[in-house]
């Protein structure tokens, strides 16, 4: 997509159509304006609180918690966005306002990951379980070998479907392990005509996650992450991956948005068969409008990126998510076997943590008791059981801080 210098002057007229929201405000002043119909006046909406007041601790693994003050901006611009007369879903995805809105998002998603110039940025849709699919019928041929690291339940389900379109091989499995590891980069055994390696940076179900990336060996020196459940959530170096691929879902937006992010030399050698809507340079061309894209949700992805560049980057937020992260850890940790964590400690998620209660039969009651306390989504996926604490981006330390004196008082009335 070519960027535009600057944003369309609906993004820059704040004087005009000053937006009563900005995402640094102070929420408290806000007040809805009541709308006024052709046949009734509606009552005023009651006013804006915050998350200690009436909102939840969302510990969902996704679709899952976003910024507050994002929503309430969103809230604020859904009727009238910047004195355009309409909503952001209303807008033609080829008019000059949502073409702003998308330039912007791009925009600033390049600013937080530093994308290179030599890289396309799409926003797609069909989730990263589509991009299954989309990444072997654009990048190899049916006869290409290609290698996959399966550390979880999305690295098994990607090879899978791999397996429909090309000649994938596993490398290397941690199922006999329970998905609890990931291995040294220097024990995969690559094949050198492999098209490309694929791995998932973060397995949302079981908790692991790459701290580092392995070196592709194969010819084109083609690197695959799925990063849906990581995704800006720490600083990536772009420029040692082929693709990197992630559902919005978890980090950076509502569902309905998958990103790819695909180095430029890789597009255009999609299988004859593939279909136009998988096609990764069908999209490439046409500016990710090829087709009406999830307009209302690439807005609120376009929200969350201008957060995270106000919060200082990636490197801050980074920051951040270490030190809810370690707050959970050590609660786990130092429960005298409570509580456990079933990852290796140098590769525990810091998007996602699983993990037992020492008495099983307990866990119904944990999460019944803490969803009365407004905790809720802390059942494990029902493949594995247990519990699940997904704090994302926008779970804020309160709600780690919440999370960690309910589970000391649980354990003192239950060991």
């Amino acid at each position: 997509m070519s960027m535009a210098t600057s944003p369309h002057t609906l993004l820059q007229n704040r004087t005009t159509h000053r937006n009563p929201f900005p995402l640094t405000s102070q929420r408290a002043s806000f007040k809805p304006a009541s709308i006024k119909c052709a046949t009734q006046v509606q009552s005023q909406p009651p006013p804006l609180t915050t998350q200690s007041q009436d909102r939840v601790f969302n510990f969902a693994a996704g679709p899952a918690i976003l910024p507050e003050n994002v929503l309430l901006r969103a809230q604020s611009e859904l009727y009238n966005w910047r004195g355009s007369g309409m909503s952001v879903m209303e807008m033609s995805h080829r008019g000059k306002e949502f073409l702003s809105i998308i330039q912007k998002a791009e925009s600033d998603l390049r600013s937080l990951l530093q994308i290179p110039p030599e890289y396309s940025v799409l926003f797609l849709q069909g989730g990263a379980t589509t991009q299954f699919a989309a990444v072997p019928l654009n990048l190899c041929t049916p006869n290409d070998a290609v290698d996959y690291v399966v550390t979880g339940s999305w690295g098994d389900k990607a090879f899978k479907e791999a397996q429909k379109y090309c000649k994938p091989k596993v490398i290397w499995s941690g199922k006999s392990e329970k998905y609890t590891k990931i291995p040294s980069f220097h024990d995969l055994e690559q094949n050198p005509e492999s098209g490309y390696l694929h791995i998932c940076a973060n397995e949302t179900i079981h908790g692991v996650e790459f701290k580092d990336y392995p070196v592709p060996m194969n010819k084109n020196g083609v690197l695959v992450a799925d990063m849906s459940s990581n995704f800006c959530s720490k600083p990536v170096d772009v420029s040692k991956f082929g693709v990197i691929y992630a559902g919005a879902q978890k980090n950076v937006g509502p569902s309905g948005v998958t990103i790819v992010i695909i180095r430029k030399d890789l597009v255009g050698k999609a299988q004859d068969v593939t279909p136009v809507m998988l096609d990764y340079k069908i999209h490439d061309e046409n500016n990710s409008l090829y087709n009406t894209p999830p307009c209302y949700g690439i807005y609120m992805c376009g929200l969350v990126f201008e957060d995270l560049l106000e919060q200082g980057g990636l490197v801050e937020v980074e920051k951040k998510n270490k030190k809810k992260a370690e707050i959970l850890y050590n609660a786990i940790d130092g429960s005298n076997g409570f509580y456990k964590s079933p990852v290796e400690k140098y590769v525990r998620s810091l998007m996602n943590v699983p993990f037992t209660l020492e008495k099983s039969e307990l866990e119904a009651e944990f999460i019944k008791e803490a969803a009365k306390e407004k905790m809720i989504q802390l059942k494990g996926h029902r493949s594995v059981g247990g519990m699940r604490a997904s704090i994302y981006n926008a779970m804020p330390l309160a709600g780690v801080e919440k999370l960690v004196a309910f589970m000391k008082d649980f354990q003192t009335r239950h060991a």
